[in-house]
């Protein structure tokens, strides 16, 4: 405030306004001071710079009330005992110098005497007494509020709100108490004392110690909060980026029924919403990208006589998704707009109640473990094994880790544990924390990415597996695994000490080119960590992962799924649809969410989608694929691509198809899709592809559409093609194997195969000359440009426009371009 006076009479020599200046200061000063000496402030009295004094998460609400709900934006009312109640407890209860007896004899890396000292300090301040006047402030706050609600004994949460808690750089998430359906004066006394004595918990001791916070220096404050009766309805957390890679132009919601506790403690699998920020104000657009039905068996309600309880969630409700998109939506909206408030991402919970149906705001705090990453590098793990793995989860952290297992289903037993162990459970809670921080890796039976393993983990760097389902009946105490967490959405635990190898690149040393580079990307679950490898955007964007692992049934198997008369295969169709009565909508769900995730990592940068090239073989490989797939004796030059698209047969999925790109496109609003026809023997069949596609809007006065040039009619007819799409992306594999008949998958001619071929080389050079004549831009996706030495200095020295490689193979492209354009 001085400074701020001494700022002002230097700019200003009015002295009537430094008069005015001086008085409002002074005011200001007063003020503040008056604050600080309050045992209790109401949310509304709170703003974001009262955090040493009512904490981080008050702070936070506070100013949401004062500053966000104008907009709009729902935060139930309350009040904070602040740090100065806190402190006056302590002091006035003489507690001071016998807590500095007891934490002198703390030895923080012995669990048992955190465990002894925390039992201690718990002890103490439980024993406590309020004084008088800090009572009497607690208790008129809470009949304010009452009245307010025009209740006798208002339903409250009771939350601690640490002075450090929720700082950049350290969350303080989960570490103290939280109490649900509090009500009447002298339970609230009770729980407020409880809030007051986790502070030490032996968690957060050792959280301290983690972070350097000295123990006694170190106040609580606590929140008394309006329920929302979530416990009627639903609840969750969301992040303003993606929480496994800092990725930004996404709102990530994980939902479930009831209250949000459950969420915490990992209990269940959450359903879980990636919404696209550029989309969330676009007129007619729905940018929810991606909707994950979780696993929600049981969920917590209003207990009888105050707390909570566990209840069994009905199957239909199972389900159901928590929220609907409107929800969804608007949840997103908030979420960005508090972001813009606070000027970086945000970690918050939110509520829906099931007596009133609105939404709300219950806390809003920093985001910390990627928000100070300026992703100056880049890290890249190679883990080779041709081995299953022994247990699958939810990946969390992209990192591998590597030990003894020690399985531990009980916290009373967690001395068991020794640094450097893979730390097996079924779940974790705050209670874990002391061990965590030493563990190799943490896999755990249940819980998402916002379970309390998923963001200690992340935080801790620790790399960690959540939602196994079986990993504690799978894994034995002293076997040595290696938990992989860096193959994009799902973490693996394999047998042994596994090597592997650490690549980091520095970003910052890309060289400017004339050539584009660009990237190929097949799995939706990895473009959100790829988006921050240097690119111009997606040269091959690959349906077939998407359709191999999330759609997994075959097209008309799901168009014609009334007419199956198998009735086992029918109801495994059914199991893996279960979200969807009509199962066409499987099929475009499925692949529309698939490739808006690699549209959405990229956006605004260009992303050239291949419609599907499965193959025959391929295609039988899917379920209900033996029904409408004959056995061919060579798939790849059967019935593939373009002559698929327009026969009268498949037709009907490959309009299926079509729907699903005019989704990402004109309902998610990722316009910066484009599309690429493959295999297409004869210019005819591709005039029938694109009045097929015409029918869905996709038409090329609205998007770019590409044809692979793979085939040596695509280089014989150029011009015919040319006249007909806007450009090619030569497709190396089948080129050198057509143009040598040689099959690439036959063993015994693979010398053969040479895309250093003159013969091959030759056709390229001719393609390109003849390409640009009819002023197309030409590309090339296949694997040469990454494997075959010497192939980036030939494609430069054609004129090439772009070279689009795998996501390992980008760093040495844009070397190897920079050195041949030079």
């Amino acid at each position: 405030m001085i400074s701020n006076l001494l700022n002002f009479f230097s700019d200003n020599k009015n002295n009537s306004d430094k008069k005015e200046a001086t008085k409002n200061i002074n005011n200001n000063l007063k003020n503040n001071m008056q604050k600080e000496e309050k045992n209790v402030l109401t949310l509304l009295e709170a703003t974001s710079d009262d955090v040493n004094l009512v904490g981080g998460k008050n702070a936070s609400l506070g100013e949401m009330i004062t500053e966000l709900t104008p907009k709009g934006i729902n935060v139930p009312g309350g009040f904070a005992v602040t740090s100065a109640g806190y402190w006056r407890y302590i002091e006035e209860n003489g507690f001071k110098e016998e807590l500095e007896k007891i934490f002198d004899e703390l030895n923080p890396d012995d669990i048992k005497s955190i465990q002894k000292t925390g039992k201690k300090g718990r002890k103490l301040v439980m024993n406590g007494e309020f004084p008088e006047g800090l009572k009497n402030d607690i208790l008129k706050a809470y009949r304010d509020m009452c009245e307010k609600y025009d209740s006798d004994a208002v339903d409250v949460a009771v939350r601690s709100s640490a002075v450090c808690e929720d700082a950049p750089d350290a969350s303080f998430a989960g570490q103290f108490e939280t109490f649900l359906n509090v009500s009447g004066e002298e339970k609230l006394l009770q729980m407020i004392k409880d809030c007051f004595a986790s502070a030490f918990n032996d968690r957060v001791i050792s959280y301290r110690e983690e972070k350097d916070v000295a123990h006694l220096e170190f106040a609580v404050s606590v929140g008394v909060q309006k329920m929302v009766r979530s416990d009627k309805a639903s609840s969750g957390i969301m992040f303003t980026l993606d929480t496994e890679t800092g990725f930004d132009n996404v709102v990530l919601i994980n939902s479930i029924w009831g209250l949000g506790e459950m969420i915490v403690q990992g209990g269940i699998t959450p359903d879980e919403f990636y919404v696209f920020k550029p989309s969330i104000d676009k007129e007619g657009k729905n940018p929810i990208i991606r909707k994950d039905l979780g696993r929600k068996t049981k969920k917590y309600e209003y207990g009888k006589d105050g707390g909570i309880v566990e209840r069994k969630v009905a199957e239909d409700a199972q389900l159901e998704f928590s929220l609907n998109d409107d929800e969804i939506q608007t949840l997103a909206k908030w979420a960005t707009q508090i972001e813009d408030h606070y000027g970086r991402p945000q970690d918050l919970e939110w509520a829906k109640d099931g007596e009133t149906g609105g939404l709300f705001i219950v806390q809003s705090r920093p985001e910390t473990v990627h928000a100070p990453d300026e992703k100056s590098t880049y890290k890249e793990y190679h883990i080779e094994t041709g081995a299953d793995p022994l247990v699958t989860g939810i990946a969390v952290g992209n990192k591998i880790g590597q030990g003894t297992v020690r399985v531990i289903k009980d916290v009373k037993n967690i001395d068991q544990f020794e640094k450097g162990d893979v730390l097996v459970t079924e779940m974790t809670d705050p209670d874990w924390v002391s061990v965590m921080r030493d563990a190799s890796a943490i896999v755990t039976d249940e819980g998402g990415k916002t379970a309390h393993a998923s963001i200690v983990g992340r935080e801790l760097g620790v790399p960690t597996i959540v939602g196994s389902e079986n990993a504690t009946k799978e894994l034995k105490t002293g076997q040595e695994v290696t938990v992989d967490c860096t193959q994009g959405s799902t973490g693996r635990v394999y047998e042994g000490i596994l090597d592997y190898e650490v690549e980091e690149h520095d970003l910052g040393q890309i060289p400017d080119l004339n050539t584009k580079v660009l990237m190929n990307i097949g799995t939706p679950e990895t473009a959100f960590k790829h988006s921050f490898l240097p690119s111009d955007g997606v040269g091959l964007a690959r349906m077939e992962f998407i359709l191999a692992e999330h759609v997994k049934v075959h097209p008309l198997a799901l168009y014609n799924f009334e007419d199956i008369e198998d009735k086992e295969l029918k109801e495994k169709i059914a199991e893996i649809t279960v979200e969807h009565e009509d199962k066409k909508e499987h099929f475009i769900k499925e692949l529309a969410e698939g490739v808006a995730q690699i549209a959405a990592a990229f956006y605004p940068k260009p992303v050239l989608v291949r419609l599907s090239d499965f193959k025959s073989n391929e295609y039988r490989n899917l379920v209900g694929g033996e029904l409408y797939e004959s056995k061919e004796s060579n798939p790849m030059i059967g019935f593939r691509g373009a002559s698929r698209y327009t026969d009268k047969d498949f037709r009907p999925a490959f309009e299926l198809e079509c729907e699903a790109m005019r989704r990402v496109r004109e309902v998610f609003g990722l316009d910066n899709v484009n599309l690429m026809v493959p295999f297409c023997r004869r210019p005819e069949e591709g005039d029938g592809v694109l009045e097929i596609m015409a029918d869905y809007g996709l038409t090329r006065d609205k998007l770019q559409i590409y044809v692979m040039a793979e085939i040596p009619s695509n280089v014989i007819l150029t011009d015919d093609f040319a006249q007909r799409f806007d450009g090619f992306s030569i497709g190396s594999n089948d080129l050198t194997q057509l143009t040598l008949g040689v099959d690439r998958d036959n063993a015994k001619l693979k010398d053969l195969f040479n895309e250093n071929d003159k013969a091959v080389r030759k056709t390229i050079e001719k393609f390109l000359w003849k390409a640009h004549e009819c002023d197309k831009p030409v590309g090339i996706c296949g694997e040469a440009p990454a494997t075959t030495e010497g192939f980036v200095e030939f494609l430069v020295g054609c004129g090439i426009d772009t070279i689009s490689v795998n996501p390992e193979a980008i760093i040495k492209t844009y070397e190897e371009i920079a050195k041949h354009e030079n």
